[in-house]
Order: C-alpha cells, then structure tokens, then sequence
C-alpha cells in the first residue's frame, strides 16, 4: 500500500503537498492519506528517513508538512520554502509527466503549478499580511478563506478537507493555464487602439479570459473576437468611484448595428458590456464585421 502522512487538521500547505502527490506522482493516485499530530510520524519511534519514499511495515510511505523528513520544511529558518515546496521539487524530477515531456502545454502546467506553490508558501509564512488591501472581504474567498470555513463548518473532518481543497485546486490549476495563455495573447497577438477614454485592445481569440486580465491591466476598452464561432465581446471598465467621466457604449451599439443589421447586438443596461453572439444564447447572430471594423468604430466614440 502506499500511504501520504501529513498532519491532523490539515493547512493549505499540507493539502497542496498531498494533493501534488496524488495527482502527479505515477502510481500515487490512490494512495491512502493518514493523519498525525503536528510534527509526529507515522510510526513516532522512527527515524526520519533520508529520502522521500520509505518503507514502513511493508508499505510505501511519504510524510509531507510533518516528521522532519525530506518533504519537511520544519527544520529550516526560510521563508521561501514550505512542505509544498518541497513536495512541488521533488514531483517535479520524480514523474514522467515533467521528466521527459517538454512540450509547450507542459511547460504551461509547470509555470501554473509553480505560480500556485508560490501562493502557498506566501499563505504559510503568513505574508498574506503585506497583500494589497489585506483586510478586504474579498480575500475571504481564496482557498485559506474557504479552508477555515469547513474547519468550523465540519469540525474534525481531515479527510473531507483534502478532498474538497484537492478538487479546489484541480479547478484553479486549469484557471491558471487559462491565464498564462490569456497573458501570452496580450503580449504577442492584442491589437492596441486609442480612444477618446484611453487605451482600448482587441484580440482574435477562444480564450475568454483576456478580457477580465486586459481590463485589469488598464486598458478601458477590450473587445474579444471569437474565430471558431465569430461571437464577439466588448467590455468597457466600470465608473471608478472618484471619477465624474463614465464609458458609455451606446454609441458604438448604435454604429455597428446600422453597419451589421442582420447580427444581434445586446447592449447591457450598465452600457458597459456590448455582446454580439453568446454561448448563453445561441440563437444569437455573429457579426460579418471583422476585428479591425469593429475595433476602428471604437476608436471613434
């Protein structure tokens, strides 16, 4: 049997060991958990073992985030290391996945899994203190947040908390894929415009999420032109409280539907959000507009 060994009550630090384990590791994807108390081992008499992987009564045993051993960072004064770290490190040069494939989609996992344990060991050594806007609500909703929530709503549920924060993390890992492309098509592929609120960009591309990213970056104007279905979306930033001027997308609405009459056009009630053709509704017609078409009568409201 191969057995993961973290400690009771287990932090993020200690799930994301376990769950790199599990999901990366060949031959670890059943692997039994077990809990113990902080900083104890499996079989408290023992030594800690010099590598990863060792052998207790006939199984195959790794300990994470406790008992000192390899993928243990209790016993080091940095802050830049955590149990998740280590774990990260060693599934790293251990599977076959990241051993022998070098393909680009691989090294988008391992960039994504490493910007996700770079979180973690922030969120251990408790530097999520010199976060933007710390004590905002809206970092009640990250994992650690939601962690401490089934601790109080499930108390003594160990079990129950890896699984859950493990399907957690196996949504955010295809998140972050998601965005280091999105990053990528901002960088090599955003067509950048001027208008009169400021800099606008426009992308012919699947991956919706340039337009959440790109906002974030500044830009006041983002527009997605879908090439599989010719959908297209345009975004404009939401008033900023300490701001009088207000994008309004009314008029480019206006413009596009007499240049397109046979496309759908919807124009949301906030007039910041202008959809043509949706996943949500496919009766919806796409536009025989091209991205430059579009993007030159955003240039002009």
């Amino acid at each position: 049997m191969k057995i993961i060994v973290t400690h009771s009550s287990p932090d993020l630090d200690a799930i994301t060991s376990v769950w790199l384990i599990k999901k990366f590791l060949q031959g670890w994807e059943n692997a039994n958990v077990q809990f113990v108390p902080a900083g104890e081992r499996l079989e408290s008499s023992g030594q800690p073992p010099l590598t990863a992987i060792e052998i207790i009564n006939g199984n195959e045993v790794v300990h994470v985030d406790t008992g000192l051993g390899p993928l243990d960072h209790h016993q080091t004064l940095s802050d830049a290391v955590c149990g998740a770290s280590l774990t990260w490190d060693y599934v790293k040069t251990h599977s076959a996945e990241f051993k022998f494939e070098n393909s680009d989609r691989t090294k988008q996992k391992i960039e994504a899994i490493s910007r996700i344990v770079r979180v973690v060991v922030e969120i251990d050594h408790f530097k999520e203190v010199f976060w933007s806007d710390p004590t905002a609500d809206y970092h009640e909703f990250g994992l650690e947040g939601i962690l401490d929530g089934l601790k109080l709503q499930k108390p003594d549920q160990d079990e129950y908390y890896v699984e859950f924060i493990s399907n957690c993390l196996d949504a955010l890992l295809h998140n972050f894929e998601n965005r280091i492309w999105a990053e990528r098509e901002i960088k090599e592929n955003g067509q950048i415009f001027e208008t009169s609120f400021g800099k606008g960009i426009g992308f012919e591309t699947i991956n919706d999420d340039v337009i959440k990213l790109a906002q974030k970056m500044g830009y006041v104007i983002v527009l997605r032109k879908d090439p599989r279905k010719g959908y297209v979306r345009i975004k404009a930033l939401p008033k900023a409280e300490n701001k009088k001027e207000s994008i309004d997308l009314t008029l480019a609405y206006e413009k596009l539907r007499k240049m397109d009459p046979d496309a759908t056009w919807f124009l949301h009630i906030s007039k910041k959000m202008l959809l043509n053709g949706s996943v949500k509704n496919p009766k919806m017609r796409p536009t025989k507009l091209s991205l430059s078409d579009i993007i030159k009568v955003l240039k002009e409201i």
